[in-house]
């Protein structure tokens, strides 16, 4: 499947479907790069392929907007992946969890003083819903006991180590920062300990 996002980026992916996920839902992994190369040298023992579970974003990583860095880490992930050879999973998990309109409205309890994570739970949901066994069960049916994670995410890492998957090495993602997203961004910093490497406040 041919990608190309707004700024000229472009990749050639192979998707994969799945059947019998443990929640029902249907995620797809997209084979970047010599993925297939990639998971040969991993089982010679050399290096992992590079995967990044990326979570459904259908504001950031469609429409463009700027209160969240999903749509720049995807199109990150896409070049990074294609480069080295590896998975991007793309999980519906909209909302970390929560659904597109639950989300929303956290947007409006957010926009009312309320960080992400306090506004999940006014809603009286979870901080973080997601679950990464449907990304765990993906990448044991791809061949991917072992991977380096794109992320900066110490839970994705955590739960998939958890769930039998090998983490070789975590591997940060970029830092996206704009005047929309800094709060959301230093949130995710202090509360859930995600390695952005945030520049000093001046």
């Amino acid at each position: 499947m041919p990608l190309r996002f707004a700024d000229g980026l472009a990749a050639t992916g192979d998707v994969v479907t799945f059947d019998g996920l443990v929640d029902g839902r249907e995620h797809l992994a997209i084979g970047l790069g010599d993925w297939r190369g990639a998971l040969e040298r991993a089982a010679a023992g050399g290096a992992a392929p590079l995967v990044r579970p990326h979570s459904e974003c259908l504001t950031g990583d469609v429409l463009g907007s700027e209160r969240c860095d999903c749509g720049p880490q995807l199109r990150e992930a896409v070049e990074r992946i294609a480069e080295s050879g590896g998975f991007l999973l793309y999980l519906r998990q909209e909302g970390r969890g929560i659904g597109l309109y639950a989300k929303l409205d956290a947007y409006a309890l957010q926009d009312a003083g309320l960080d992400t994570y306090e506004a999940n739970v006014a809603l009286g949901r979870g901080e973080d819903e997601r679950d990464y066994a449907p990304a765990a069960q993906m990448l044991r049916a791809l061949g991917a006991d072992r991977i380096r994670l794109l992320s900066n995410n110490p839970d994705k890492a955590a739960q998939l180590e958890l769930l039998g998957v090998d983490v070789d090495e975590r591997v940060p993602t970029g830092v996206h920062l704009s005047g929309a997203n800094a709060r959301y961004l230093e949130t995710k910093v202090r509360h859930t300990a995600h390695t952005i490497a945030l520049p000093d406040p001046v």
